[in-house]
């Protein structure tokens, strides 16, 4: 036999892994790799804001044990998960730690919600549009993905419940707060009702709230778990108000399914770094973390204002946009007729990126949506690639539908 026969003989890869398709951030963050391009793009927080010295320092003491370099339990470091139920509780949800389990980022916890809740085949509803990843990671599992469509900034309730009446859904997937990829936000009466939903429905709602503390306007609000604490998974992270680099990310569980996921986590990557969550944990009682923030949505802040006050001269005529109370993203619409995703060349040709919005879409997408990121340049930067947006509209062969 031939090495071209054997090669043909061999089985081709599973219907789930041909079902998920690649992320066009990730694709876009190789063409906007040339140092001159101002990328809206990514969604990555500023680096020159991470407390180094902070982040540093707490290495440098959790290193003075070896045990930090040591194998641990899957559910996670109990310094860490403590801090994190109590900072839980003091935003009015009370947590137990043994409810919390860490996980490598909180992209994984979503992998292993779907490997402990679903089977190939298995009905879920999602925010239409959705984060992108999540997206991916569902049709990894297999399963059927239905969209729950906003009206204008609000999530459609009356939709969600005929969807949930008519597919049994095995959950409800949602960023309540500052959305990836639209920035908006779920208010109390409709968290209310999703949470009332779950409940006569038979479903339950993975609340995933990696933004919740960069609010720079507007007031706290509670947790869909307040409301249906039986129904609800809690996911949160450290990437977007300490570092990504970190992977550090976590669940919280409702009792009926901690053993599914510890077992899902353990056969996944036995536990997260260990090291890293001792550092997160120390950082994270230290003190220094709340003043790191403070820094970090004040400078958010001024970037979210700088690219709202340039948009009217950067996107054309008769274009909308959002005004997030926080978060990363303003999510946008071209006027009727124009496509973001064939404009974007153009744009790129003008040095400067955004993401367009059909990949955020489970099922019909809005080709003329565009998510523009503010979070990772200054004021200036991010006013100088809104005018190379502004030109890139208006110049010969440029695309307007």
């Amino acid at each position: 036999m031939t090495m071209t026969e054997i090669r043909t003989a061999l089985p081709e890869r599973s219907r789930r892994a041909g079902s998920a398709k690649t992320s066009p951030v990730r694709d876009l963050l190789a063409l906007t790799e040339r140092p001159e391009v101002i990328s809206f793009a990514g969604g990555l927080p500023a680096a020159e804001l991470f407390d180094l010295d902070g982040i540093r320092s707490s290495y440098d003491e959790v290193l003075q044990s070896p045990t930090v370099l040591q194998y641990s339990t899957s559910e996670g470091n109990p310094l860490l998960r403590e801090e994190i139920a109590r900072q839980y509780a003091a935003g009015g949800l009370p947590t137990d730690p043994a409810s919390l389990l860490v996980t490598t980022g909180s992209q994984q916890a979503l992998g292993l919600l779907s490997t402990a809740l679903l089977d190939p085949g298995d009905t879920i509803l999602v925010e239409e549009p959705c984060y992108l990843a999540a997206l991916q990671t569902f049709a990894l599992a297999g399963a059927r993905v239905i969209g729950v469509p906003y009206l204008g900034d609000d999530l459609d309730l009356d939709a969600l419940e005929s969807l949930a009446r008519e597919h049994s859904p095995k959950f409800l997937y949602t960023v309540p707060t500052f959305q990836n990829p639209t920035g908006r936000t779920h208010g109390i009466e409709a968290r209310r009702r999703m949470a009332d939903a779950a409940r006569r429905h038979g479903f339950r709602i993975i609340e995933d709230e990696p933004y919740r503390q960069l609010r720079y306007s507007g007031d706290e609000l509670p947790s869909i778990a307040t409301f249906a604490p039986e129904h609800v998974l809690s996911l949160g992270s450290l990437s977007k108000v300490i570092a990504p680099g970190l992977r550090i990310g976590w669940i919280r569980m409702t009792a009926d399914v901690r053993d599914a996921v510890t077992i899902a986590k353990q056969a996944a990557d036995l536990h997260t770094s260990t090291i890293d969550q001792a550092a997160s944990a120390h950082y994270l009682t230290s003190g220094r973390a709340p003043s790191a923030l403070e820094r970090i949505r004040t400078a958010y802040s001024d970037r979210r204002d700088a690219m709202l006050a340039a948009l009217p001269s950067a996107l054309p005529s008769g274009s909308t946009w959002n005004r997030p109370d926080g978060g990363m993203f303003v999510w946008a619409r071209l006027p009727e007729g124009m496509d973001a995703s064939a404009a974007l060349p153009g744009a790129i040709a003008h040095d400067v990126a955004y993401v367009p919005g059909a990949p955020f879409f489970a099922g019909a997408a809005d080709e003329r949506a565009l998510r523009l990121s503010f979070t990772t340049y200054s004021p200036d930067r991010i006013r100088t690639g809104l005018s190379r947006l502004g030109a890139a509209w208006d110049a010969p062969g440029s695309v307007k539908g």
